[in-house]
């Protein structure tokens, strides 16, 4: 007798435990529908629970970033690690027009349906590739997760839900030694990767502990492409004009560090020296 009586116990509070789970996972749905606005689309919408039943996220909080084209948000993994997810938005005609100088003369595109969700997939696909060599080869970037549809998942830049900041939202308290980072970046990017950002500016860079965290690489393109050198150049121009406007700092010729990177010089000079 009280061996049925223990069992029926357990067969009840095995029934319980289910039960709490569906509820558990009602209540997180409810939630993050709720957070994951309703601007995004079904297919959306499954790609994240994806992440979720992968368990590469486990609850999604509020948005740390928003633009036309993506939005970030905070997350958290089982153990409370946070995560970055990034989606991009499917909806987005104008983002398509300005993926077009990224993705024509990009062997990786050769064969990518050119309607927009496909293209956008793609480009989801495409900054999840880029992060991939840049840390292959010790740049500092988000260490990247998961990539399903338009949705990315991420190392999260910061601390409890709280990204760090932007270039320009905050300088180093060293902006040559930094500088010479970035710029050793873009070097090794192009030299070891066969990468160019090809968007670089104070607003693709983070500061975390003093050093420079490269993000947004999803228009990243190979040295390759037809324009490359073009790309390369802004990259350096962009980067040398923000610190010498930005941070008052004298800076290096554009040219000679165009060299550099390129490999077609050992070194080059600060403006000062």
């Amino acid at each position: 007798m009280e061996d049925e009586l223990r069992g029926d116990e357990a067969e009840g509070d095995y029934a319980y435990r289910k039960i709490e789970k569906r509820r558990f996972k009602r209540v997180k749905d409810e939630n993050l529908l709720k957070t994951v606005e309703e601007v995004f689309d079904k297919s959306t919408l499954l790609a994240v629970y994806d992440l979720l039943n992968r368990g590469v996220i486990q609850s999604v909080s509020g948005v740390v970033d928003a633009g036309k084209e993506s939005r970030v948000y905070a997350a958290e993994d089982a153990n409370g690690k946070s995560v970055a997810v990034k989606i991009y938005l499917t909806s987005s005609s104008e983002f398509r027009k300005g993926m077009a100088q990224y993705i024509d003369g990009d062997e990786r595109f050769r064969r990518v349906k050119r309607d927009t969700r496909q293209l956008i997939y793609s480009w989801a696909k495409k900054e999840f590739k880029n992060l991939h060599e840049a840390q292959a080869v010790g740049v500092r970037v988000p260490k990247p997760y998961a990539q399903i549809a338009n949705v990315l998942a991420m190392e999260f830049i910061g601390e409890a839900g709280e990204r760090d900041p932007l270039l320009r939202e905050s300088l180093p308290s060293n902006p040559e030694q930094f500088l010479v980072r970035v710029l050793e970046y873009v070097r090794t990017l192009y030299l070891k990767a066969h990468l160019i950002h090809a968007d670089l500016s104070e607003y693709n860079i983070m500061v975390q502990d003093e050093s420079p965290v490269f993000i947004d690489l999803a228009q990243g393109v190979l040295w390759n492409h037809p324009l490359a050198d073009v790309f390369l150049k802004r990259d350096i121009k962009n980067t040398l004009h923000f610190f010498s406007r930005g941070a008052g700092i004298k800076t290096p010729n554009s040219e000679e560090v165009y060299a550099w990177v390129k490999g077609e010089k050992p070194s080059f000079q600060y403006a000062s020296m």
